[in-house]
Parts: C-alpha cells; sequence; structure tokens
C-alpha cells in the first residue's frame, strides 16, 4: 500500500429521484500527492461501470499530515440528467457547458448608474452634461 491509491466508499445512497447513486469517497493515497478529480472520476467510473461524463466528484478535503482525503462522489445514470441536476460551474469544470462571458460586475454597475444619468434625454451617443455656474 505504500505507493497504490485506494478507493473505499461509505454512506451510498440510490437517489431514484435525481437518477443517481450518491457517497461519501475515502481516498487512501500514503507517500503519494492528492490524486486529481479526473484521475478519480475515471477510476469511480470502471468501479460502478458508468461513463465518465456522467460521474461528479467534489469537496475534496485532505486530512492534516496528508496520506488520506475524503469527499462527495455522485454518478448519475446518464450524462443526461448530470446535465438536468447538476449546477452549471460544475458542469463547466467537467466541459459539458461552456461558461457566459458577461461583463465584470464592477462594469455592469457603471453602465447601469450611466444609464440614469441619461434618462429622459435624447440619447445620440450620449447626452453631453450640463455645465454648472
Amino acid at each position: 500500500m505504500a505507493d497504490t491509491v485506494t478507493l473505499r466508499t461509505r454512506k451510498f445512497m440510490r437517489n431514484a429521484l435525481l437518477a443517481r447513486k450518491q457517497m461519501v469517497v475515502d481516498i487512501l493515497h500514503a507517500g503519494k500527492p492528492n490524486i486529481s478529480k479526473d484521475d478519480l472520476r475515471t477510476k469511480l467510473a470502471e468501479l460502478y461501470k458508468a461513463d465518465k461524463d456522467a460521474v461528479s466528484v467534489f469537496g475534496l478535503r485532505t486530512h492534516f499530515g496528508g496520506g488520506k482525503t475524503t469527499g462527495f462522489a455522485l454518478i448519475y445514470d446518464n450524462v443526461e440528467s448530470l446535465n438536468k441536476f447538476e449546477p452549471a460551474y460544475r458542469r463547466i469544470r467537467y466541459g459539458l457547458a461552456t461558461k457566459v462571458e458577461k461583463p465584470s460586475r464592477q462594469q455592469r454597475k457603471q453602465r447601469k448608474n450611466k444609464q440614469k444619468e441619461l434618462r429622459g434625454t435624447a440619447k445620440v451617443k450620449g447626452a453631453k452634461k450640463k455645465a454648472d455656474k
């Protein structure tokens, strides 16, 4: 066990309403650094005879001193149910969705406030400010 990675699952539950199996995963990796989530998804997929794209792993925490990591895993019945129930940020991590590019929060607020200044004026490339005397 010196240079191997062992997976143990506990608190296994079949969730029929969300079409998935959910469990706590304990990873024993004595003498090795943390295992990547991608490798973990592959190992769980072959262990439970599922498609790698239907496996979601998150919440990994390494115990003090190393050697043991605990996290949470969801194995969906198919990729369609994963796309239906998983949050968008996790689907983006797995490459199953694309991130929506939008301006930064500060730019959106500045644009909103600029529109408040221009309200009620003729909008021809922005109204000119009134000069105070």
